[in-house]
This record gives C-alpha cells, sequence and structure tokens, in this order.
C-alpha cells in the first residue's frame, strides 16, 4: 500500500512510520504545520507542533529513507480546533481539542489529502490496535499499553477512516519502542512526551482564554446563591476544579468546594461540596460510531476523560443524533463538551459528546 506516516516529531510516530516501511508499504512521511505563527505554539519538548518538532520529524524521515513533506493545515486547525476550543469554553462547556484534532485534522483533512493524492492509507504513532471481525468489519481495540491507551482520542473515528489506517504501535509498550528507536539510529528516542494543549504556548489555559475573549465580569456564589466573589471571566473556570477557585471564605463546614456548575450567559459560577458533583445520567449528541450503530441499549463501560476510569453503563440511542447514558459507577467532575466514548470490553463501539448530567439523588436532595 502506499501510505503516509504522520510525523509529529516524536519518537512514537518515528517508529510508525519505520515500522510501516518494514511491513512493505511504499512510505511518505508528512508533518503537519498547524500554526499559522509557528513561534506562538509550544517550543521545546513540551508541546507536538513546535518548530523543533518539524525539524526532529525530517531527521527521522531521512534516517528512516523515506520522502518527507510539510503540509500546512493552519487554516483547518484555526477553523475546527482552535475557535471550536474558543467557542465551547465561552458557552460554558469543557473540551478536549486533541480528540477534535484527530477528528476533523490527523483523520478527516488528513486523510482526504491523502486519498486524492493516490495514498491508500495513513500510519500514526497513536497507541491502539486495528482487528478484523470476522465479518470484515474493522474494529478498534485498547492498547496492550493501557498507561499509553489512547483510544479515547481516537473514539470520533468512523468505519471508513479506521479503513484507511494503521496504528503499529498498539500491541507493545512504550519502553519497547523507545529501545527500537534506538536500535534503528532514531535522534528522538529519548525525546520527552508532548504535554497539555499544542496551541497554548505556556500551558496557562484561562490566561490564554483572557487575552483571547477579554474580561467578562460574573459572580461565584455557592448553592444557596450567595456571593462569594467576583470573578473576569466564567471560561476560566470548569466543571469539578477545585484550585484557583480564591474563595477567601470557608464553607459552614470547612470542607472544600468544587466548581459545580457554570452558566455562560450570566458568568455565574456555583460551587458546592465534593459529593455534590456526582452524576448518574448523561445526554449525549453527536454521536460517532466505529461500527455499526447499536439497535438495542448497550450494556458496556464508558471512559469520561482522558485516561480516566471506566464506568459500567447502560447506553441508549434516542435518536440520531442523541445518547443517553446511564451510569451504574458514578462519576464526578464530568463536564458538558467532554468526550464519553464506549467500550465493549478493549472495543472502542464509538463515542458522543456531553450536553448535559444529571446528579444522583443524594447528590440532588
Amino acid at each position: 500500500m502506499r501510505v503516509i506516516a504522520a510525523m509529529s516529531g516524536g519518537v512514537d510516530s518515528a517508529v510508525a512510520a519505520a515500522r510501516a516501511v518494514e511491513a512493505g508499504h511504499d512510505v511518505t512521511g508528512v508533518h503537519l504545520a498547524l500554526s499559522r505563527n509557528p513561534r506562538s505554539y509550544r517550543s521545546g519538548a513540551r508541546g507536538c507542533c513546535s518548530i523543533e518538532d518539524a525539524g526532529d520529524a525530517r531527521r527521522a524521515a531521512d534516517t528512516i529513507g523515506i520522502p518527507f513533506y510539510v503540509w500546512d493545515m493552519s487554516d483547518e486547525f484555526a477553523d475546527e480546533v482552535v475557535e471550536d476550543f474558543i467557542a465551547e469554553y465561552t458557552a460554558g462547556r469543557t473540551p478536549n481539542p486533541c480528540l477534535r484534532c484527530n477528528e476533523k485534522i490527523k483523520f478527516a483533512a488528513v486523510l482526504d489529502r491523502a486519498l486524492a493524492l493516490g495514498f491508500d492509507a495513513v500510519a500514526t504513532g497513536h497507541y491502539a490496535q486495528l482487528r478484523t471481525a470476522g465479518d470484515g468489519t474493522i474494529e478498534m481495540h485498547r492498547a496492550l499499553d493501557h498507561g499509553k491507551d489512547q483510544s479515547y482520542v481516537l473514539g470520533v473515528l468512523t468505519q471508513e477512516q479506521l479503513k484507511r489506517s494503521l496504528f503499529p504501535l498498539g500491541g507493545d509498550t512504550k519502553n519497547v519502542v523507545r529501545a527500537e528507536a534506538e536500535r534503528r539510529g532514531l535522534q528522538v528516542a529519548h525525546k520527552p512526551d508532548s504535554h497539555d494543549i499544542c496551541f497554548i504556548a505556556d500551558g496557562d489555559n484561562a490566561g490564554w482564554l483572557s487575552e483571547k475573549l477579554g474580561p467578562k465580569p460574573g459572580q461565584i456564589v455557592d448553592e444557596d446563591g450567595r456571593v462569594l466573589r467576583e470573578h473576569e471571566g466564567a471560561y476560566q473556570f470548569t466543571i469539578g476544579q477545585r484550585r484557583g477557585l480564591r474563595l477567601g471564605v470557608p464553607a459552614d463546614d470547612g470542607k472544600p468546594r468544587f466548581v459545580l456548575d457554570i452558566e455562560p450567559v450570566s458568568g455565574t459560577v456555583t460551587v458546592g461540596p465534593r459529593e455534590h458533583l456526582l452524576v448518574d445520567t448523561l445526554e449525549c449528541v453527536r454521536p460517532l460510531w466505529c461500527g455499526a450503530s447499536p439497535t438495542e441499549p448497550l450494556e458496556c463501560t464508558v471512559q469520561l476523560r482522558a485516561h480516566g476510569a471506566e464506568h459500567r453503563a447502560r447506553v441508549t440511542v434516542l435518536d440520531d443524533d442523541r445518547l443517553q447514558v446511564a451510569l451504574l459507577d458514578p462519576a464526578d467532575g464530568i463536564a458538558p463538551g467532554q468526550a464519553c466514548v464506549i467500550y465493549d470490553g478493549t472495543r472502542v463501539v464509538g463515542s458522543g459528546t456531553i450536553s448535559r448530567t444529571e446528579r444522583v439523588a443524594a447528590a440532588r436532595s
């Protein structure tokens, strides 16, 4: 097959590209230029889209012996990921930009361009496994290394995209991958993993949003409506947040308080005790299925944040655009805008975007 290897400049994508070559594919390396002004994005080892990363990707491609190109996708990234991130926080939701990037950029825009250029598939360094079922369906499963598993942020992929995807690392641990990179002479063998959000240079989400949106004053209140202090923007907070509230006045019981609700129109942020964060019902929109949509309620597990715990659940498809998720294991700190990824064992069934939550009865009373 003719394969595009998406090369971020890290060790995982470099080894994935090398393995694709070793498997007999005709491989071309591609690095995605995602910033209209590269110096505005994170530099050094903390990011995945920096100027240094582009150079590391090129050197890795030279070592492997494959052609290498840089594709400018800065406009698509700004429109589909950065602007979406701003809009979601403005609406009081908590988005996952990495998941959005996988959906709209790495496995939509990149794959579309690759197919238009005559390529057959895209290989990445994500940790997930693909298996072919008896009926020919391509199933996506958790990686062998559960500590590195990235199936959560890939839960937006459709069957057509999975058929055109290669994840060469899913059956190995990170230590094995690093050792292989060293054997292959790849300079990125011991490069640190990327962290946080690539387009927020210093990792300060609230500060970055403040610069983009300006002050939007509001109030932090307790559950009885008592004003605890003023704030400069509800987008600085997320459901479940404890640190940085700077309330000054302790709760009546002396216990820490957490963000329970964000009302974006008035800018009101409501805080309360941790036990009032517990939810047992979710409604999700924009369902995306890795295979066929379930026709009956599904007894399954769901993951509600990257590297979060699995929760036993019952998922019911309400209509083409809505799911209801009953959590048998209640969860806390769950915010609208987060992804709910559905699993049947290790297999990813699909995902939805959380639009509404309901607290458990004890927390509501």
